[in-house]
């Protein structure tokens, strides 16, 4: 019995060096950043909710799970890493882009800056975007990329906050008889209090592609 008293306290104190060293790995401190873009220029994506992601996998080890990339809306995304190769692809059915599951291979060593340039559905450009007593207007262009793509809704989006989008607003209307080319839109926003009383207020237009699960937008423009 005394043997076993004695045994007992060191295999404690070895599992408890054990688990030390298990959870003194160092953190990862390279840097990867970079946006989504198309033919080089950042694409304008909903940004709040974690709901565009992409996918980082690294071979060589046992442990094969994505690692996330949330993308912001201006389509930027960040990642602390350890060093190495890793394979960058887009999610199946997440972006208003087509995934096309192309793999770019990034390696990473410091700070990392790299483009994943994707074709999304249509692109928005020539913003003008006002609100005028009760009336919100916005007149546009919707610039077809993908010829087959067509347009289920396009969406006029006021936020008290520069985070503006489908789900993060105080005003939000839908058009869906809009055709790609000029378009120009207006909404009646009189009885709506959070848009009468808010002291910051940001505009923003969408559209969404059928079939997509994300809108592409414009940039945000700050109102007031």
């Amino acid at each position: 019995m005394k043997i076993i008293s004695r045994i007992i306290p060191v295999v404690m104190l070895l599992a408890i060096l054990s688990s030390c060293g298990f959870d003194n790995f160092d953190a990862p401190t390279s840097t990867l950043v970079g946006k989504v873009t198309y033919n080089g220029s950042p694409l304008n994506v909903r940004g709040t909710g974690e709901a565009i992601r992409l996918q980082l996998f690294q071979d060589g080890f046992d442990k094969r799970d994505a690692i996330e990339l949330f993308v912001g809306q201006d389509g930027a995304f960040s990642a602390k890493l350890f060093d190495g190769q890793y394979k960058m692809v887009t999610r199946d059915g997440n972006g208003p882009w087509v995934n096309s599951r192309d793999t770019t291979i990034v390696n990473v060593k410091g700070t990392t800056e790299v483009s994943l340039d994707v074709t999304p559905y249509f692109l928005i450009s020539g913003e003008n975007i006002s609100v005028s007593g009760s009336t919100m207007n916005a007149s546009f262009t919707v610039n077809q990329i993908v010829s087959t793509a067509g347009i289920d809704r396009a969406m006029l989006i006021l936020s008290k906050t520069q985070f503006a989008d489908d789900v993060n607003n105080i005003f939000r209307q839908d058009f869906s008889d809009v055709s790609a080319g000029s378009v120009s839109l207006s909404a009646d926003i009189s009885g709506n209090n959070d848009v009468a009383n808010a002291k910051a207020l940001y505009g923003r237009v969408g559209v969404y592609a059928k079939g997509a699960d994300q809108a592409i937008y414009s940039p945000v423009v700050k109102l007031k």
